[in-house]
């Protein structure tokens, strides 16, 4: 298939009844899934959902966590934290390529060779038994 005509998997383009079809749910529970904000297609002018291949997989991942006997406030709450892990890992990607960038080398030795001098401070304080031997 040519990559120009295939969507990419955020473009809202299938109507309700292909992507309850694709996921294999009733149409009204895709309905019931937007009222309650666990899948939210796009909207046509004439307010007309329409779903993306990912709105679909999170459609069928909402049923198999339903199947699972997962209730409908747990999967907003499983879904919530998946989307914040998704942002923090993006996030932390951008953050490790920019240290990359001003670093080179950092994060490419997992330990310190034995060689090289240690980093470690070490602090001393007497112990209570120490310090009456001193002033007695």
């Amino acid at each position: 298939m040519n990559e120009h005509l295939r969507p990419d998997d955020s473009a809202p383009v299938y109507a309700i009844s292909v992507a309850a079809q694709i996921a294999g749910l009733h149409p009204q529970t895709l309905r019931q899934y937007d009222r309650l904000g666990l899948v939210s297609p796009g909207r046509t002018g004439g307010r007309n959902r329409l779903y993306s291949l990912r709105d679909i997989a999170r459609l069928r991942e909402v049923s198999r966590l339903s199947g699972e006997g997962v209730n409908l406030a747990g999967i907003q709450r499983i879904l919530a934290l998946e989307t914040e892990n998704e942002r923090l890992r993006s996030q932390l990607g951008v953050l490790l390529a920019e240290v990359q960038r001003l670093r080179p080398g950092i994060g490419s030795r997992p330990h310190a060779a034995p060689s090289e001098p240690s980093t470690a401070l070490v602090v001393w304080r007497p112990r209570p038994a120490d310090r009456e031997h001193r002033t007695g």
